[in-house]
């Protein structure tokens, strides 16, 4: 067992070895190493080796006597990047890393609670619920809240009292906050649940961070101890520590205040999992007296694609100012190419992967596809598969494989075939309409046993033997439903029989019900799978199989990207995936595809004035790539069902134009005359400049507190707060929450 005692005089290894130890690092990393007491922001631009200094200050700490060993407690957010810091430290001091806290900020709490849960009135041995367990105790509150699951789903419930448990609102705070009937029901269900999980002597994973702050401020003894026993805190990805993370460190760092935290501004991306990027852009103000020191060699990047970068977030007024270079040489422009349409978009994509692969010898796990929504993967898929190019979704499932979608392919392949007992089995109680297993079985069964199809079967649920009566009207129901939507399958459009399926079913009014990102990302989802219908039905119109319906038709041509062959497990792949997902990861090549406005940045983002955070989301993206990065946009784009001309991202005119190679692919007709009307004509030359700032519309009447409003998008809300250059705060019904808005801009009404 290896104990403080047994490292012994390991403690001083001596100048020789400390010198090694110092010897790899560049100046500023060397001085955040070697750093003393007292606070230390250590501001590491992308691929300056962070993590590097983390380590080797670990190590520095312990060979010079500074730190023991178990005085250091060294945080990091994913178990996955807390093994990899943890074996590196290993690697650099010995068995006794053992004796620090190396570990999640979830870890160390359940760590401390085990300990002192019985002061907040927990068992020693305290359950841990994860998200299931959660919501299943949430449901259970909402049914004895008597709160309507279809009217209020728990999954927004639970997500509404997760953002207030982040802000360490308890469910007293909330309710005095809250401005609606739904944030009425979300408190009760709050104020029930949290008795509940006390009751049950169980927290959730939220609950282990509030709880520790908890502990912190009612028990001075607890407090003080910690602090004693954590002299030295180390912090990582500072800049995505939400306010309960923010207030546990502002605790544990005590009188000394021997605490170091390494993070990016330009790389805080999570506001909607609560990080809050104030907290890295206050440190020095929270911790007064603090070093800074930046960290700006990179040694990931060429020259040029830093420069792009560097101009890039020289844009957004709040930050750290830094400048990223490198030694490493110049290296190619990017290449930012405009194309005609997103399937134009995705044949250069395909075509320059395949150019590179061949010709300059670049290996397919060495590329990846960004895009902004998961949505967008979806022409990127169908043409990488006709292109025969193996590829694999990181952080998501390749679009047709995405439950919603398969669920919406199932509900049309029954209409097609009403022996499908497969796609029955999918779809029949989803979204839930009270159909259980045991009725699904009983109906199944009868079918097998008679001989019948499960269509026929459903359609006469009274016949089945076993069915109660409220399963009887639910399955009735079901079936008045299909038998509709059926009689309109035989002909005519397949994306509105898709879109009936959809609306008629309950699905999409499931999904809004829910409230939160997750099911908006699959609205958008099924929103692009109806626009896949829609180019079905043009191109149809000129090309179809007149002996098929256009409904059997669009099902056999789906299943040709659904079944694509199995890949051995040692093939290389081309990677895809949304920009959040591509943190923390680089590539030798990177394509940045539909980068437009209204997309990239997100119009949602704009709306609400979060396009600094869309600038740093860019920023993520352009620093993944090594060597290679192009950057894409269409002329037009049929998104989530819609259409029509696109304008160019404004991050595009703001890399000078000198860093670029400009691929123009589009005919021009009718495209620079609508992209230079809304540009003002800037376009010139090798680059796109930048664009001028749109004029903001003269507001129809002056926004006031406590005026009532409706948004074209969330719908009707009072307005909470009036703040310069006309930004509003308001407050929506509806489960929307707060939001802070350009009036200018913002699709909002006055309501008198």
């Amino acid at each position: 067992m290896t104990t403080e005692a047994s490292y012994g005089a390991a403690l001083t290894p001596g100048a020789d070895a400390i010198e090694r130890l110092l010897a790899d690092l560049n100046p500023p990393q060397r001085k955040a190493v070697e750093h003393g007491g007292g606070p230390l922001l250590v501001i590491a631009g992308a691929g300056s080796g962070k993590t590097r200094v983390l380590t080797r200050r670990v190590a520095y700490l312990v060979a010079t006597g500074l730190a023991k060993p178990s005085e250091i407690l060294a945080i990091t957010f994913t178990n996955k990047a807390a093994d990899e810091m943890r074996s590196r430290v290993e690697e650099l001091v010995g068995g006794v890393s053992r004796l620090m806290w190396v570990m999640t900020f979830h870890s160390a709490c359940a760590r401390i609670l085990r300990a002192n849960a019985e002061r907040l009135g927990y068992k020693r041995s305290f359950t841990i619920y994860d998200e299931s367990d959660s919501l299943r105790m949430i449901k259970r509150c909402m049914a004895d809240a008597d709160v309507d699951p279809k009217r209020f789903t728990p999954r927004s419930v639970r997500a509404q009292i997760s953002a207030a448990k982040n802000q360490l609102i308890d469910a007293t705070d909330f309710r005095e906050r809250q401005g609606s009937f739904y944030e009425e029901k979300v408190a009760d269900v709050y104020e029930l649940y949290e008795r509940r999980m006390v009751a049950a002597s169980a927290m959730d994973f939220d609950d282990l961070l509030v709880r520790t702050v908890n502990l912190m401020e009612l028990f001075e003894d607890v407090r003080e101890r910690y602090r004693r026993q954590f002299r030295w805190i180390l912090v990582d990805e500072y800049q995505d520590t939400n306010h309960a993370q923010y207030r546990l460190l502002q605790l544990l760092a005590g009188e000394e205040r021997n605490i170091t935290v390494v993070g990016d501004d330009a790389q805080s991306i999570y506001s909607f999992r609560s990080a809050d990027v104030r907290n890295i852009l206050e440190f020095e103000r929270d911790f007064a007296g603090a070093e800074v020191i930046k960290l700006e060699q990179n040694y990931r990047s060429t020259g040029t694609i830093l420069d792009a970068a560097n101009a890039l977030i020289a844009h957004n007024p709040e930050q750290k100012p830094k400048r990223l270079w490198t030694d490493a040489g110049r290296g190619e422009p990017l290449t930012i190419a405009e194309l005609d349409d997103e399937h134009a978009e995705a044949r250069y994509v395909a075509g320059e992967i395949e150019r590179l692969i061949s010709d300059e010898g670049y290996a397919r796990e060495e590329v990846a596809v960004f895009y902004r929504m998961n949505a967008q993967s979806r022409v990127l898929e169908d043409t990488l598969v006709r292109y025969e190019v193996p590829y694999q979704v990181i952080g998501g499932t390749k679009f047709y494989d995405r439950a919603e979608i398969k669920d919406a392919i199932a509900y049309l392949s029954l209409l097609v075939n009403p022996a499908d007992a497969m796609s029955f089995a999918r779809v029949v109680n989803s979204p839930r309409r009270g159909i259980g297993q045991q009725t699904q079985a009983r109906i199944l069964s009868h079918a097998n046993t008679t001989g019948e199809d499960v269509w026929d079967v459903m359609s006469r649920p009274e016949q089945v033997p076993g069915l109660g009566t409220a399963a009887v009207k639910a399955v009735s129901r079901f079936a008045e439903t299909m038998a509709g939507l059926r009689e309109r399958a035989e002909d005519g459009s397949v994306a509105r029989i898709l879109e009936a399926v959809l609306h008629e079913t309950g699905y999409i009014e499931a999904l809004e019900a829910e409230r939160t990102l997750e099911a908006e990302g699959r609205i958008e989802n099924l929103q692009e799978l109806v626009g896949v219908a829609e180019e079905f039905d043009a191109n149809r119109a000129v090309e179809g199989d007149q002996d098929q319906t256009p409904l059997e038709e669009f099902l056999a041509r789906i299943s040709l990207y659904t079944d694509q062959d199995t890949l051995r497990e040692d093939e290389s792949l081309i990677t895809l995936m949304t920009l959040h997902n591509a943190k923390g990861l680089e590539f030798e090549v990177v394509f940045m595809i539909g980068c437009e406005e209204g997309l990239f940045p997100h119009s949602r983002s704009v709306e609400e004035g979060n396009l600094d955070e869309e600038r740093r989301l860019c920023y993520v993206g352009i620093t993944r790539a090594r060597k290679r990065l192009y950057m894409t946009c269409a002329r037009r784009r049929m998104i989530h069902g819609a259409g029509g001309w696109s304008v160019p991202s404004r991050f595009l005119g703001e890399i000078p134009s000198e860093l670029v190679d400009h691929h123009d692919a589009t005919t021009r007709t009718g495209w620079r005359s609508a992209r230079d009307e809304v540009l003002g004509g800037m376009r010139s030359g090798g680059g796109i400049q930048p664009p001028p700032r749109k004029q903001p519309r003269a507001p129809e009447v002056a926004f006031q507190v406590g005026d009532d409003v409706v948004h074209a998008t969330f719908g009707e809300g009072v307005v909470t707060g009036v703040e310069p250059d006309n930004v509003i705060v308001v407050r929506f019904r509806g489960g929307q929450g707060e939001r802070k808005l350009m009036a200018d801009y913002a699709p909002l009404k006055k309501v008198s």
